[in-house]
Formats: C-alpha cells, structure tokens, sequence
C-alpha cells in the first residue's frame, strides 16, 4: 500500500516521557496522539504508559478521537496495536461516520507515529517491518473490527 504523504512535520509537537528514551528499555512503548480542530496542530507523546492527561478534558472526553497505540512483542516479533474508539459511552457522532473519519485520517496517524518516533525506529530497525494492528472498538459489531495496515516503514515521511 503506498500513500500520499499528509504530514507536516511543523504541525506535530512531540514530548518524550522520561521513561522513553532510545536506552530505555522498548516495551512498553506507548504513543498517545490528540489533534486541535481548531489549529490542525498534533501533539504525540511518548512513553511507556500513555499520557492520559493529554485527553482528560470534558471536550476530548466528549469527541474521544484521540489514538492510542502501543508495541507488544511476542514469538512472531514486534506488532505495533492501535486503538481508535467508535462508539461506547458519551461520545459524538455516529459509529459509522467516526469510523470513516479514523479511516481517512489513520495514515496521517501513522505518518506521526513513525516520524515522531524517528530515533527508534533508527535504533531498532526490525519494528519498522512490524505488522500494524489497527483496533476499532466499537458497541456495534460491523464497527468493532481489527484490520492489518501494513508496517511503519510504509509510513515513513
């Protein structure tokens, strides 16, 4: 699958823990990233817990279209599992327009991940041919899917 770089390196800020640096141990890693509507600013933040105060606020609680995404290793290798939340609970917007709306903007999102996570996927190569597992959770069955988007180096900017 290849695409059309949407990111903007100037419109991404990014804060590493200080539990997530290249000599920290790799798992967990963790990315939270929220979005402005209003800025079109993204702002990722790594580290081996997500930064839950990133989203806490009654609006985000509200629109819930931050995405998490952590690494988990196991016998196969590194998979890299991001989570989008559909439907559930107080949130806006009907499941099958949100789900559209993650689906457009997920190579955007992966686009941050990796380039906002440069350094380590320089350091550690082998997670750049890792498989993407996107995560939808939804209430609804249709909505509440995983689906394989690749690998990171697809989304390298």
């Amino acid at each position: 699958m290849t695409h059309m770089t949407r990111l903007r390196p100037d419109k991404l800020s990014v804060n590493f823990l200080t539990d997530s640096g290249i000599e920290a141990p790799i798992i967990p890693r963790r990315y939270t990233l929220t979005h402005s509507d209003l800025t079109g600013e993204l702002l990722l933040t790594i580290g081996k817990d997500y930064n839950l105060e990133q989203f806490s606020g009654w609006y985000s609680r509200f629109m819930r279209d931050e995405v998490l995404a952590e690494w988990k290793v196991n016998e196969d290798g590194p998979t890299l599992h991001v989570y989008c939340h559909v439907s559930g609970g107080l949130v806006a917007g009907k499941a099958g327009w949100r789900y559209n709306i993650f689906q457009r903007e997920l190579p955007l999102v992966l686009e941050a991940i990796r380039y906002g996570d440069n350094d380590f996927f320089d350091a550690h190569p082998e997670f750049d041919d890792a498989r993407i597992l996107v995560h939808f959770q939804a209430s609804q069955p249709r909505y509440n899917k995983t689906e394989n988007w690749g690998v990171p180096a697809e989304y390298k900017v």
